[in-house]
């Protein structure tokens, strides 16, 4: 069985902070919003810690994810690159 991951939004994420502060129970309120406590938890602590803000990750266009898969691309062809000039180094010595 797979987890399934749910993402909630800023806006849900500070209620829930605000519910469990003005309560003072975050089990109550976990059960209340159907989530769990440790997530209330952490996004208490990333209030706290001024992490929790509506700053998001921006949105890449389809040529700049193009980019950066290409880029991993290159980055895994040049080890596999430099892995067999090594084996062919090894094997070489070998043969002598």
């Amino acid at each position: 069985m797979e987890r399934q991951i749910r993402i909630y939004s800023l806006e849900f994420k500070l209620k829930a902070v605000e519910l469990s502060n003005q309560r003072g129970s975050l089990v109550s309120v976990a059960n209340e919003l159907n989530v769990s406590s440790d997530n209330i938890k952490r996004w208490n602590k990333e209030f706290n810690q001024g992490k929790l803000t509506g700053k998001t990750t921006p949105v890449r266009s389809k040529e700049e994810e193009e980019v950066i898969r290409l880029r991993k691309e290159l980055a895994d062809v040049k080890m596999d690159r430099d892995i067999l000039k090594k084996a062919v180094g090894i094997f070489s010595k070998s043969d002598k």
